[in-house]
Order: structure tokens, then sequence, then C-alpha cells
């Protein structure tokens, strides 16, 4: 879990430096330890393809919390953003080992990538 904190760290500690979509990309290296874009390739995390309109828990074949089942979240930037931010405040009880972003320009630019890549 620290080098996950440490990573994401140094991603967002660089997220002034750089173009928001090398940015995003960076920050989502981290992501990409537990999910994947691929349709059906779920992991530790549910894959993310086409998640941007998609109702929270719904991903076939990969086993939700019951509170992210409830939510009755439609992904997008506002549910991904406020989520990512800080996922136990978003759906508190959602098994999610991951703190969240911090930093906003980070943030913003993980959300944007996550829209452009989750096709």
């Amino acid at each position: 879990m620290h080098k996950f904190v440490l990573a994401l760290a140094l991603a967002a500690g660089t997220a002034h430096a750089q173009p928001a979509d090398e940015v995003g990309r960076k920050t989502f290296e981290t992501c990409a330890a537990c999910h994947s874009f691929k349709e059906g390739d779920n992991g530790t995390g549910p894959s993310l393809h086409a998640i941007v309109g998609r109702k929270a828990g719904t991903v076939e074949g990969f086993r939700y919390s019951g509170p992210l089942k409830r939510s009755n979240i439609v992904w997008d930037e506002a549910s991904l953003t406020a989520f990512l931010r800080d996922p136990q405040q978003a759906v508190p009880g959602n098994r999610m080992p991951f703190s969240g972003i911090e930093d906003e320009a980070a943030l913003k630019a993980v959300v944007r990538y996550l829209q452009a890549q989750a096709k």
C-alpha cells in the first residue's frame, strides 16, 4: 500500500509541470495495478471499459460491495471526481482499498483520462 501512495504522490506532484493528458496517464498507472480498460478483464478491480454512463456495480463477473451496488451512481465526470477524491466518503463501506487523490490537478487529469480511454 505504501508504494501505491508514493506512486500516486509522485504523479500528483508533477501535475503542474506536465500536460493534463500525461498527468492523467501517469496517475492512472497506479490504478492499472487493479483496473483494465479491456472489456471483461476484471482483476482486483472491475474493468473500466465503457465506465462513463454506466451504473456503478454492474460489470458482469465482478463481485462488488453491497454499498456500491446500492449507490445508484451513474459514472460521469462529477461522480468519478467525487469517488476518486475520497472513495469512502462518496460510497461509505465500498471495498476499494484506495484513500483518494488529493491533488486537484491530478484528479481532474485522471478523470479526463478515464473519459477518453474508457470508451
